[in-house]
This record gives structure tokens, sequence and C-alpha cells, in this order.
């Protein structure tokens, strides 16, 4: 720890390299854009919300079906569609009385498949 502190410290008194800064701080979005990423990031580090998603990814489903498929109540899985929903996450359309869930575009697909092949290289 107090290398990475020296080097730290240390760091002020290099040379900053004002071109690579410059063009870094040109392309970063904004604060609020930043935080709408983090938490959208924070609905994958649910365990729960990740089996509903892969659910998802498989087929579109009811809430019952997805309930009996994880072994859990109704309540919970409709708690997790919730803010699935209002992250557009996932879409939904009614069928009668049975609302059916499905993702809600190619991007949720492309990020599940990008994380799978992080996590098993």
């Amino acid at each position: 720890m107090a290398a990475e502190e020296d080097l730290i410290e240390r760091c002020e008194f290099i040379h900053v390299h004002e071109d690579i800064v410059a063009k870094v701080t040109e392309n970063m979005p904004d604060e609020e854009t930043l935080y709408d990423l983090a938490d959208l990031f924070r609905l994958f580090a649910d365990s729960t919300r990740i089996k509903i998603l892969y659910v998802l990814f498989e087929s579109e489903m009811c809430v019952c079906d997805i309930a009996q498929l994880l072994g859990m109540t109704q309540s919970a899985i409709s708690h997790q569609l919730r803010s699935l929903k209002q992250a557009k996450l996932v879409k939904s359309r009614r069928e009668g009385k049975t609302v059916f869930y499905s993702l809600a575009d190619g991007h949720v697909s492309t990020i599940l498949n990008q994380g799978m092949d992080h996590v098993q290289e």
C-alpha cells in the first residue's frame, strides 16, 4: 500500500501527457450519463435479476412460468420485473389477462452474452 501511495504522490511530479488527457476529457461522458450507466450495471448485480434475464433470453414468459422455473414466489418475480422494466431491460405485452415478458431489445442480449463470455474466459 505504501508503494502505491508513493506512486500516486510521485505521479503529481511526473510529466502529464496533456494531449492524452485532453482527448480523454473531450470524449468523457457527462456525470449524469455516467450515473445512468452505473445504475444500469447495478441492476445486473443481483443474481435473481440475472436469472430472470436469462430465462427471458430463452423465451417470452409470464410471471407464473418464471416463478415456477426459478422456484420463487410470483410476488418476488413481479418485484424484480418491475425494476427491470423501469430500466428498459424487459418489455411486456398483454394477451387476455396474462402479461408476457421478454427482453427489451438486442442490446440486453448483447450485454448478457458479452458478460458470459468474459466470466468464462
